[in-house]
Order: structure tokens, then C-alpha cells, then sequence
């Protein structure tokens, strides 16, 4: 049986001349896993989109979208809330009541269903999901990674056939992305339901799927299992996004099956054991940008301290990520060092004035209709930037209207027009795929090294391993480790890179993909 049947699809928004979507052909079985896979602006979040009507952006359709074999503009509001499920990247967008138990009962109360069944299903889903702990509590009070559980369980509890997904774990620390997407695949397994998930990281959840969505340009490149796909992708930039024992091996030329995971990549590398290692990072500036001394932070009088006795010493120039789970206080970091919130106790230095901040929601960064007339509102010369970020063609978008990596783009590149010394940027590499991650890695490098101090906190640790001079783990309010970024995630077991896994044991300090590459290739040339 098909879930959905997408003929000749094509989408363009008000005011575009391109097509975000191409003629689009796809069909997507009933009980099947869909991963959905490509650039920034490929046309993903749009796609995910026009499979519930509720969400569907305006603008020009053509073609035709059944859903079990009717077309999907017929189903009414009640079935598809009940039928198709959408979870969305951001895991506060969905949540409407103050309490957990309402939350999960909040969907199934508006179907109109018996207070026996209600309670049953509200019951059941709490414990298949792990929150009777958190039955009581207030939702604002949960983490990233419970809050997008908890959207989970109030979606599974409406029982649908299909659950639709946007880079749902982009915002949840590594640990918390990992359980996400654990309980997303016992869902398939126990109850049959159909999942088709937009991810851009794929280490944890590319070896769940039964089949794989390449999308380019708006239109689908390749669609296959998981290891073809590894065989047949050409070299281009989706190729960025496989999993690192993917690319490996496509960069190896082997002719083994593709490896999937970091056991099946460990295999790859065993031949290479040898005694080269990486070199480690050395600071090259030692004055103070700004620093943290002993400082206490709490929101409210009577609430519980985020930052306890939390101090730090950032360089001018340097690049530094804060890495740490969902609700650590890595935000209110952030909001301490742009004097958006103070301390009670303690003291925080700094030596400029002109500090950028980037927030987690980038929305919050623009006020006007368009992306050009918000750019003229900060600085005339902002062409050469969009240039630079590659945003000429979306100068006439609304901001709301675009993807989640072309709004982080575009939010770097209105905050840069104002010619900032610091640079604070929460989460910025979200929504981006693995090439616009490298590109934004570079730009922020080139920024350092023209003396920008930049403090970057981060979920993505292949991205803070990459780029960042060093790094620090916030935990119980304060930094409990902090390193060269070599060293640190080489220390590390939970919060370190895919490639760091993967050499574990037969390189030393290969933290990176190029890391990797470089030990391989050194041994080959010996």
C-alpha cells in the first residue's frame, strides 16, 4: 500500500522566478522509513511541507499529491491532524499547553474523543516515551531533547499513518539527538508507522533508513537504500552530508560493501594502524577579549542557579565553542556576555563594544518584508556580503519564507553588516548541510584571523572540532573541561566527533574527516 503518490510536482513562491520544487515524481509506502537527504535550500523543508495542508506554503503548485489514493487538498482538518503527523525543527513551535499531561492530551481532546481513551493514550505514550517523571512538570522547564519527545508522544498519541519530519534533533545536544531518533525507529518497528525525516546530520540515523531521498535544485537527484546510494551518488555536494564511513570509503575506492556505521568504518581504517598522529592546535594570541570571573547567574530570585561560580578566558581573535546537553545554560552564557541579562554575583569583563549576536531563533533578527529592505536598514554595501554568503537570488523573499539554513545565512550576514569585533552565534550551523557548514567554517575562520573573537555555542561537534581554536564543556553551571580542540574531543568518549570514534585506537588526535584523510593517506605513502 502507498501512504503517498507525488506526481509531476512543481512549487514556486510569491514574488520567485525559480521553482523551489521540480517535477517531482515519488512514491512513499506504507510502513516505510524515508530519509530525505541535501543542500540548504534543495527544496526539503518545502517538499515535507505540501504533505499537510495545514503547513503548505503559498504559492504557484502544479501537479498532484494522493495521499492512500486521494488527493491530499480533500482531507479535511480532523484527518489530516489525525492522520498525518508533522514535527518541526523547532522543538518550542509546537507546544501549546503548560503541563506535559495536556500537552499529550491537548491533540486528542480536539478529535474529540472519550476521557477514558484520552487518559489510556495519554498514559500509555508517556511511558513509551520515558516522561511519567516529567508527567507534572511545566513544559518551558523541559529540555531540548524532552520537549521534542514530548511533541513526539502528542503526535504517536493522535495515532497516525504517517509522522513527517524537519531536521527534528538540529537543536538537541548529541546525546538527546541519539535517543530522539532511537525512539523514532522503535515506532517504526512496534507500530507500522510510516516516517519520512529531513536530517542533514546523518551519522545516527542514515542506518535506519529503507530508503534514502536525494534532492538538487528542487528536484530529486537519487532516490535508493541507503548503501546504493553511497555507490551511485555522483561526487557533488550532497556527498558531504553521508556518514563518515561512507565518504571514507568512496574516497578509498573499496570494494567491500559500503560501511554505514562507526563499527563497520572501524573495519575499514584497521589496515591503516600505524603511529601517525595529528599535530595539536596551539593558541597564537594571548590578549584578553573578554573574560568571566566566579560568576553566578539566575532568572528569577527564587529559581534554581544556571551559571554556578562559571569562569572564562576568550582571546582576542579566537575561536570558541561551548559544547554541553540541552538546558546547561550555554544560552544564558551568551546572553551574560552581551549584557542582555546580568550576573548576581561574580564579574564579566569586556574589551569591545561592538558585539554581534546571533540567537537561536534568527527570526527575531529581522523586522521588515524583505530580505533586501532589511539589509538596507543596517548598511547600503550589502552586496558584496550577499555575494559572499550567496544570497542574491533571495533578496525579494520574505525572511519567514525561507529554509533553515538560508535564514542562519542570511541572519550571519545582516549581523556582519554591522562590523562587529565579537561574534556570539547560538547554534548557527543549524539547518545547514555538511558543504554550507564548510562554508560558513571558513568565513568564521577568515573572520578570526582578521581579529574577530568569536564564541560559538554548538550541538555540532564535527563543526566545533573543525574550526574552533578551543573548546569547553559547560555542565552544572560551570566549565568542567576545556581544550585545544584536538585534544579535548581525542579526551572525550560521548561528547566527540564520528571520526574520532572511528580512529579510536588506530590513529592518535584525528578528530575530523580531514584528519582522517591525512593519517590514511600518510600511511598509504610509506
Amino acid at each position: 500500500m502507498e501512504d503517498f503518490r507525488i506526481e509531476n510536482l512543481s512549487f514556486k513562491y510569491p514574488k520567485s522566478d525559480e521553482y523551489a520544487l521540480s517535477d517531482i515524481k515519488l512514491c512513499v509506502k506504507s510502513g516505510e522509513f524515508l530519509l530525505v537527504i541535501g543542500e540548504s535550500g534543495s527544496g526539503k523543508t518545502t517538499l515535507l511541507r505540501m504533505l499537510k495542508n495545514e503547513l503548505r506554503p503559498h504559492g504557484e503548485m502544479s501537479g498532484e499529491i494522493l495521499f492512500r489514493g486521494n488527493n491530499i487538498a480533500s482531507l479535511d482538518e480532523r484527518e489530516s491532524a489525525k492522520r498525518i503527523g508533522f514535527i518541526m525543527q523547532d522543538p518550542d513551535s509546537q507546544i501549546v499547553s503548560d503541563r506535559v499531561y495536556s500537552e499529550i492530551s491537548f491533540g486528542l481532546e480536539n478529535l474529540g474523543l472519550e476521557k477514558e481513551v484520552i487518559r489510556a493514550r495519554v498514559a500509555e505514550f508517556a511511558s513509551y516515551f520515558g516522561l511519567n517523571a516529567e508527567f507534572e512538570r511545566s513544559t518551558v522547564t523541559l529540555s531540548g531533547g524532552q520537549k521534542q519527545l514530548l511533541n513526539l508522544a502528542s503526535v504517536m498519541a493522535m495515532e497516525p499513518d504517517v509522522i513527517v519530519l524537519d531536521e527534528p534533533t538540529s537543536q538537541l545536544d548529541p546525546i538527546a539527538a541519539v535517543e530522539f531518533l532511537d525512539a523514532l525507529k522503535r515506532l517504526n518497528d512496534d507500530f507500522g508507522v510510516t516516517i519520512i525525516i529531513a536530517e542533514h546530520h546523518l551519522e545516527n540515523i542514515y542506518k535506519y533508513a529503507d530508503r534514502v531521498l536525494c534532492m538538487e535544485n528542487g528536484s530529486v537527484r537519487l532516490c535508493d537504500s541507503p548503501r546504493e546510494v553511497v555507490r551511485k551518488l555522483e561526487d557533488c555536494k550532497i556527498a558531504y552530508t553521508l556518514p563518515v564511513s561512507a565518504r571514507l570509503y568512496r574516497e578509498l575506492n573499496d570494494k567491500l560493501n559500503p560501511p554505514l556505521t562507526i563499527k563497520e568504518g572501524r573495519e575499514l581504517i584497521r589496515k591503516f594502524k600505524n603511529d601517525y598522529y595529528i599535530s595539536q592546535k596551539e593558541l597564537k594570541n594571548e590578549n584578553i577579549a573578554f573574560s568571566c570571573r566566579e560568576v553566578w547567574f539566575r532568572y528569577e530570585k527564587n529559581s534554581a542557579d544556571i551559571l554556578k561560580g562559571f569562569s572564562l578566558k576568550v582571546y582576542r581573535g579566537e575561536f570558541y565553542s561551548v559544547v554541553g546537553e540541552n538546558g546547561c545554560g550555554k544560552s544564558t552564557l551568551l546572553k551574560l556576555l552581551n549584557g542582555s541579562v546580568k550576573q548576581y554575583r561574580g564579574r564579566v569583563k569586556q574589551e569591545s563594544a561592538a558585539v554581534a549576536y546571533l540567537p537561536q531563533n534568527p527570526k527575531n533578527l529581522f523586522v521588515k518584508d524583505t530580505l533586501e529592505d532589511d539589509f538596507k536598514s543596517v548598511d547600503n554595501s550589502y552586496m558584496e556580503l550577499c555575494r559572499r554568503f550567496n544570497l542574491q537570488n533571495l533578496l525579494n523573499r520574505h525572511p519567514y519564507d525561507l529554509s533553515g539554513g538560508e535564514l542562519e545565512r542570511t541572519a550571519l550576514c545582516k549581523l556582519l553588516l554591522t562590523k562587529p569585533e565579537v561574534l556570539l552565534l547560538d547554534e548557527p550551523t543549524k539547518g545547514l548541510d555538511a558543504f554550507k557548514k564548510q562554508e560558513l567554517g571558513k568565513l568564521l575562520r577568515e573572520l578570526s584571523g582578521e581579529g574577530i573573537t568569536i564564541v560559538c555555542v554548538t550541538h555540532d561537534l564535527d563543526f566545533a572540532a573543525e574550526f574552533a581554536d578551543r573548546c569547553g564543556l559547560l555542565f552544572d553551571g560551570e566549565i568542567t573541561s576545556e581544550n585545544f580542540t584536538n585534544a579535548f574531543f581525542t579526551n572525550n568518549s560521548f561528547y566527540t566527533t564520528s571520526s574520532a570514534k572511528l580512529s579510536k585506537g588506530v590513529f592518535r588526535n584525528a578528530v575530523t574527516y580531514g584528519d582522517l584523510l591525512e593519517c590514511v593517506k600518510a600511511v598509504d605513502r610509506r
